[in-house]
Order: structure tokens, then sequence, then C-alpha cells
């Protein structure tokens, strides 16, 4: 057997188990769904908090009495030790997230990113190729809306066109004109927002101060931001956004 036809069993390993993962969260999903239709929920808030809870299992015997407690109820109560001594221990050091899986991404972002700037800051850290690999099949019921308040709430100038890269990326992964129709009034909002920000950090400088591009020197980034205009005007449709 050639070298180069050598199987990796551990990449496939992690392949099948990405697929089983990514087939499993669709099924509960969907269960969760048919759920809420029988029960008739009164709003959509509450079909989709039923649906982002379907991973939640509830609590055993064993869970809510006898059981080791390994974090004290106060802290500053324990002799020679202080407060920052404990919550050290307690809290994980903060390393930039690596996912392999869609399932990874959205277990950290559920778990480990608990502000709306660490949730930006990994978007922008992973960038709109990597979310399109991991969202390839589709971005999961409720996160589409989660992914896009994060970059309203903390876009910046600087940021602009790693954001319409990763808002890019997001459109081309499946499903997402569904995804798009199932957000809520408050993320169709951030939405807008997001991209008036996004329209407005467009004027150069130079025209903001009634300044000629030769005054400025911009002749080369004239380019970039004409191709940046453009990917924004077709980013604009697709979300349809008015």
């Amino acid at each position: 057997m050639e070298r180069n036809d050598i199987i990796d069993f551990n990449a496939l390993e992690k392949e099948l188990q990405a697929a089983l993962t990514a087939d499993e969260k669709y099924k509960r999903e969907n269960a969760a769904k048919l759920r809420a239709v029988e029960q008739r929920v009164a709003s959509y808030e509450e079909f989709r908090g039923i649906v982002l809870a379907s991973h939640l299992k509830p609590l055993e015997r064993k869970d809510k009495m006898g059981g080791k407690r390994t974090v004290p109820w106060n802290c500053h109560t324990i002799q020679g030790r202080t407060f920052q001594d404990v919550a050290t221990e307690i809290s994980p050091e903060k390393t930039p997230l690596q996912p392999e899986t869609s399932a990874d991404f959205y277990r950290n972002w559920r778990r480990h990113l608990l502000s709306g700037q660490e949730r930006y800051q990994t978007l922008l850290q992973l960038g709109g190729p990597k979310l399109g690999r991991l969202f390839q099949t589709d971005v999961g019921f409720g996160l589409l809306g989660e992914l896009l308040v994060a970059l309203a709430d903390h876009v910046g100038p600087a940021d602009r066109a790693g954001v319409l890269g990763i808002l890019r990326s997001l459109a081309s992964t499946g499903r997402f004109t569904l995804n798009l129709s199932l957000l809520s009034q408050a993320e169709r909002e951030s939405c807008k927002g997001l991209f008036q920000k996004l329209q407005a950090m467009g004027v150069p400088r130079s025209m903001k101060e009634g300044l000629s591009w030769e005054e400025q020197g911009l002749e080369e980034q004239s380019g970039g931001l004409q191709e940046e205009e453009r990917l924004l005007q077709e980013l604009l449709e697709l979300y349809q956004v008015d």
C-alpha cells in the first residue's frame, strides 16, 4: 500500500463523531419544535426558549440532595485563604477557542463566552472562513440571531472588513434563509442596526472633512473601500435589510 493510501482513522472518527453530534442535535431540536407546536405556545419567544433548552436534562435526586460540594457557599470564611485565591482556583484560564465542529462552538459559546465583548472578539478571532466551515451545514436554531447581536453591539470601524467577511460566510451556510426568517423582532432590529453602523463606517474621513482623495493620499484605499461597498450592498439584500 502506498504511503498516500494510508487511512487516517483518527480523522475519520472525529468526522463521524461530529456527524453524529450534529444529527442528534437536529433530531433533539426538531422534537422540541413539534412539542412546542403541540403545546400551542403563546409567543415566538416561548417557542424559541423551548427549542434552545432542548439539550437540558431534568435534575435527578442525587443532583438535588447529598453529593459533595466542591465550592463553599461563603468563600470569605475559609481560614488562611483570600477570596482572590479561591476565585483563581474556580475560574478557568481564558484561552482562545479553537472549535473543530459546530457542536464545539455551540458548547463554548454557551458555557464560556458569557459577555458580549468576549463573543465578539471570538468571532473576529475565528474569522469568516473558519465560521463558514464550522456552520457549512447549518448555523443552528437561535444561534444566528445571537451572532448578529454580538456583532451589532461591539462592531468598530477597524473591524469593518472582518465583520463583512463574517456576514458573508454566515449567509453562505445551509438553511440561512430559514434561520433568518426565525429571528426575533429584537434580533431583526440588531441586524438592521449593524448594517446601519457598517454603512456609516464606509464614509471616508476625507469626505467627512471635505478633503479630496489627493489631499489625504487615499487613492489606493479607494479600491478596497469600493470592494467593501459592493459586498455591503450584496449583504443588505441577503439579510433582507430595508
